[in-house]
């Protein structure tokens, strides 16, 4: 451990120059104390590590020495994949191993090519999580992405949203998936002697359904079974996901419907529905009418799950076909003004919409 730090502390001082024992502790998570000790090791090892006194002062090396002790470690390699998604790393429990191989990275660089790559670090960062939405909680992430990194078979209970709620499978993690801060595991699911997986069906004529998609913060427990699994050869993670994901949003949105938005509610759709919704909208749009509203079709999971999205835009939006959800609309409608008690007033003017910072 002590080894891996003091290595730490040179590639700090190769890479970012002058720094001062607080500035290194700080990187580190360690004490002023202990970075002053592993100064003084490496010091009586032969690095010339020189201190500069006074205001604008700290530890830097000689000009011109530069270490080439900066091997990746498996682990460090692996994380590398992550670079430029600190937080991610971190939920996955490779946030330490992907910061050292990062600095030894730099360390490895020529002085030109280590300024750029810290000028684009300075100047891009990715914050995935949607806006106002909290990051799920995923206690168990880091032990389902080792699964998967080891190739180990996981017997797991999870939550689902029909009845029975709690399931038991057994899994072969093939990847992991962050989709609008939101943690996917793609699994496959072993076939039992019976010609089932875990118990169900798998498919029409017998053929697999293949591998599934299961929410990670939806796992209540996993334990490892002890065995490994062979990974499909032909497994391509990003192209299952893109097929998934057009599947589910079909098979989820089942029905359509027309509707009417005013031009404040055609503005505010992107940001107060669904993506699929919203590019339904867009996409399908007719010219505006007299009074400046347009009609659009958009598709609808349901006439009760889309009363409530379609509610998001409230007198923006009118619904004229299917007649069950403008109905709905309708009663969810005089249900509000029953509740608040009070006569709706004309409308006056378009209602400027509240959209996130920056959307302007």
């Amino acid at each position: 451990m002590r080894a891996s730090r003091l290595l730490s502390v040179l590639m700090l001082l190769q890479t970012r120059g002058k720094l001062t024992a607080r500035q290194i502790a700080d990187e580190l998570e360690v004490s002023v104390r202990t970075v002053h000790r592993d100064l003084d090791s490496l010091a009586q090892a032969g690095v010339p590590v020189l201190a500069d006194r006074g205001v604008t002062g700290g530890y830097r090396l000689l000009a011109g020495y530069r270490t080439r002790l900066t091997g990746l470690t498996a682990n460090e390699a692996d994380s590398l994949f992550l670079a430029g998604m600190p937080g991610a790393a971190a939920e996955l429990g490779l946030g330490a191993m992907l910061a050292a191989a990062e600095l030894k990275l730099l360390a490895a660089l020529p002085e030109p090519l280590r300024e750029r790559a810290g000028r684009v670090r300075e100047r891009f960062h990715l914050d995935a999580p949607g806006w106002f939405r909290a990051t799920e909680e995923t206690p168990l992430l880091a032990e389902v992405a080792d699964a998967v990194w080891a190739q180990r078979r996981l017997r797991v209970t999870y939550r689902r949203w029909r009845a029975p709620r709690e399931v038991d499978r057994v899994l072969d993690p093939l990847g992991v998936v962050l989709k609008s801060g939101i943690w996917y595991l793609v699994a496959a699911v072993p076939l039992d002697a019976d010609g089932s997986r875990d118990g169900e069906e798998i498919g029409v004529d017998g053929v697999p359904t293949g591998p599934r998609v299961y929410r990670v913060g939806k796992i209540l427990s996993l334990t490892p079974t002890g065995e490994g699994f062979d990974r499909p050869p032909d497994f391509d993670l990003a192209a299952y996901w893109a097929a998934w994901t057009a599947r589910y949003e079909a098979e989820v949105y089942r029905a359509t419907a027309t509707v009417r938005l005013s031009p404040a509610g055609f503005a505010l759709a992107p940001h107060r529905l669904p993506p699929a919704v919203s590019r339904s909208i867009r996409d399908s749009a007719g010219p505006p009418e007299a009074d400046g509203w347009v009609r659009a079709r958009l598709p609808i999971e349901s006439v009760r799950h889309a009363q409530g999205e379609l509610l998001a835009l409230g007198p923006e939006l009118e619904v004229l076909d299917p007649p069950e959800l403008r109905a709905a609309l309708a009663r969810a409608a005089a249900a509000l003004a029953r509740l608040y008690d009070v006569a709706a007033p004309a409308p006056s003017g378009a209602v400027r919409p509240t959209v996130p910072p920056g959307s302007c």
